[in-house]
């Protein structure tokens, strides 16, 4: 790996049409529908936001295309697929198997899996009061686990275009605490991650590249004790389970949003960069590297229904971001990059969120309003595509 930090950008894939979301929201329902439905919940807040490119089925090669040579040309390193496989089987997977794997040009950036472990409830759009309905539990068999990780070897490890970390494909886990709640305990957790890797190396890789997404108290409960230093005890509990390295997925898991509806980006950086600093010093200890994240925005207010109120009652009904344009965005990204040049060569890893979180306002994807720019601050800050 060079020396030039290597940006991993999450891509959510929710912009194709599923039998899953036919089957709930009716014929041709992608998230889009909530892209395009999204309306001002406070004077002066942009809304709905328009794609420059219009509204892409991510299924199809040809456009999928023009979404590799964007995040390509302008100096991204690959997509981070947010992945979902659950007791009863794979969803949004359209996007990546008939989208990017077939794609003209998938040999221009890499990929890699996270697996989305988490559970899936009818939030799109969420109702203002009352518990959603949980539609697909997070938790799996460990039969489920077995087959899922045959598949992801055979079909995803092997595609030239998999992301390896030192000849080890990289697999990223969204929901500790699911995890181990799945497998009844970290021991036996550890159990089938180690098994997993086996399988990895029997297939002639170097090893397996197993990461953690760290976030949020309530998802550490699960294989943690509660104590005063709980980031040290998280980081014991990691390494514990076999992961070889860690990372998170926005800034919000990790700042708090006081300001409402609006929060300065600046303000959710500041919390974000004392986090990080706690964070690196812990996994460091634990000798496990930490991979920063970059977030460019926050708005999730399109997952709310347009016609009630919009209070301060929790996400999606949550404060947004406010002044983080592709300027803020560049100076974040420039930080970032300054802070990976203090980290040895082949650690210069970073998440970025996202390549189209639409509904959460955290998107690169070109819009009417800032084009291009978002993309154009990676090129500037990381030195061209």
């Amino acid at each position: 790996m060079t020396e030039k930090p290597f940006a991993a950008v999450y891509y959510f894939p929710n912009y194709h049409v599923d039998p899953r979301n036919e089957a709930l929201h009716g014929p041709g329902w992608t998230e889009w529908e909530l892209v395009k439905h999204a309306a001002p919940r406070w004077p002066g807040h942009a809304q709905p936001r328009v794609p420059a490119w219009g509204y892409t089925d991510e299924a199809d090669p040809a456009q999928m295309a023009q979404k590799i040579d964007a995040a390509a040309d302008h100096g991204i390193g690959a997509f981070l697929f947010d992945w979902y496989w659950y007791d009863s089987g794979p969803y949004l997977n359209r996007g990546l198997d008939c989208g990017f794997l077939p794609a003209a040009n998938a040999s221009r950036l890499r990929f890699a899996l996270m697996w989305a472990n988490h559970d899936w409830i009818d939030i799109h759009p969420a109702r203002w009061r009352g518990n959603p309905a949980l539609l697909y539990p997070g938790a799996v068999t460990e039969c489920t686990f077995e087959g899922m990780t045959d598949t992801i070897i055979e079909r995803y490890f092997r595609h030239p275009s998999y992301w390896l970390v030192n000849g080890a494909p990289y697999f990223s886990v969204y929901d500790l605490g699911m995890l181990v709640r799945s497998f009844g305990g970290g021991e036996r957790a550890a159990v089938l991650l180690r098994r997993f890797r086996e399988k990895t190396v029997r297939a002639g890789f170097a090893d397996l590249h197993l990461n953690a997404v760290v976030w949020g108290g309530s998802h550490w409960a699960d294989f943690v004790p509660t104590q005063a230093d709980q980031l040290v005890t998280v980081a014991d509990s990691v390494k514990a389970l076999g992961f070889d390295s860690v990372t998170s997925y926005v800034w919000i898991h990790h700042a708090a949003l006081s300001d409402f509806p609006e929060t300065p980006y600046t303000e959710a950086m500041r919390q974000y960069i004392a986090y990080r600093t706690r964070a690196q010093a812990a996994f460091a200890a634990a000798g496990l590297p930490y991979y920063p994240n970059v977030t460019m925005g926050w708005d999730a207010s399109a997952r709310t229904q347009p016609t009630e109120p919009h209070a301060n009652l929790g996400y999606p009904y949550m404060p947004a971001l406010s002044g983080n344009t592709p300027a803020a965005f560049e100076a974040a990204l420039r930080e970032t990059a300054a802070y990976l040049e203090t980290m040895p060569g082949n650690q210069r890893i970073f998440t970025i969120n996202a390549w189209n979180e639409w509904t959460e306002g955290s998107y690169l994807e070109p819009d009417t309003r800032h084009g291009m720019g978002y993309l154009e601050a990676i090129r500037a800050a990381l030195g061209g595509g």
